[in-house]
Order: C-alpha cells, then sequence, then structure tokens
C-alpha cells in the first residue's frame, strides 16, 4: 500500500511556552500526512473529508532544531471510509514521538459519502499486522 513519508524542520515558532515542539502543529502535520496518502491513492483529493482523530498520543517532546518525520499509510477500509495510521518520528531515531490514526470518508459533491475504491493490500510484516488489528479495534465512526 502506498505510504508518504514526509519530514518538516521544528522551528522557532512551532515551539510551545515550555520550549518544546507544540501538540497542535504535530497534529496539523499528522492529518496533513494522512490526508496526502489517501489522495495520492484515490487521485481525488477534493474528495477526501476528515471525520475522526483517533487516539493520537504524544510520548515524547522535540526541540528547536530537531527534524520532524510522518510515516502514513492506509490501514483500514471500509467503502465510503477509510483508516490512516501515522507516526511521527524526530532525527534519524526510529522512537515514536507520536502515532495515532485518522479516519476520513469519501464524498461526492453534495457532500454525500460514495465509494472510493481503494483495496488494502495484504500486511507485509508484524508491524503492518499489528497497525491493521488496531485500526480494527477502533470505535467506528458514528455519523
Amino acid at each position: 500500500m502506498e505510504k508518504v513519508n514526509t519530514s518538516r524542520l521544528v522551528k522557532l515558532e512551532e515551539l510551545n511556552h515550555h520550549g518544546t515542539l507544540f501538540a497542535g502543529r504535530v497534529a496539523e502535520w499528522f492529518v496533513e500526512s494522512a490526508f496526502i496518502v489517501g489522495a495520492k491513492v484515490t487521485e481525488k483529493p477534493e474528495n477526501i473529508v476528515c471525520v475522526n482523530i483517533h487516539g493520537l498520543s504524544f510520548n515524547m517532546p522535540a526541540y528547536k532544531g530537531d527534524i520532524i518525520n510522518l510515516e502514513a499509510s492506509i490501514a483500514k477500509v471500509g467503502r465510503t471510509s477509510f483508516t490512516v495510521y501515522g507516526k511521527v518520528t524526530k532525527n534519524n531515531n526510529g522512537s515514536i514521538l507520536s502515532d495515532g490514526f485518522a479516519t476520513f470518508v469519501f464524498v461526492d459533491d453534495n457532500g454525500k459519502p460514495m465509494p472510493h475504491g481503494i483495496v488494502l493490500e495484504e500486511p507485509r510484516g508484524e508491524e503492518d499486522i499489528d497497525i491493521r488489528n488496531r485500526a480494527n479495534e477502533l470505535e467506528p465512526n458514528k455519523k
């Protein structure tokens, strides 16, 4: 399945009053990466709407000058929705700074859900299997 990898430099304007990366900025970058993977797969970014951010955790701080790496991949698909797993690391360290899921719905020009046509590939290892299992345990969207 398509994966998106992006990196960001933590600049002074991204810091909170503690001198660490503001969680809201991480959340913005997280959702943006998740959206991008969906847009690449469907080739229809105008039809994608974010409906839920699930369990975005923050495990360690980042500081000015750190390089933030975001990796996003589709973990679960429904007929009209898909859920993306996102993982945030920093510098060349594999430790997870933040991770979670974002669910999107594919909509028509009137905002009504429609099939997206995404086919989920078989998992490629233990990490993929774990991510898929976690995605399948998420509370379904109550819309």
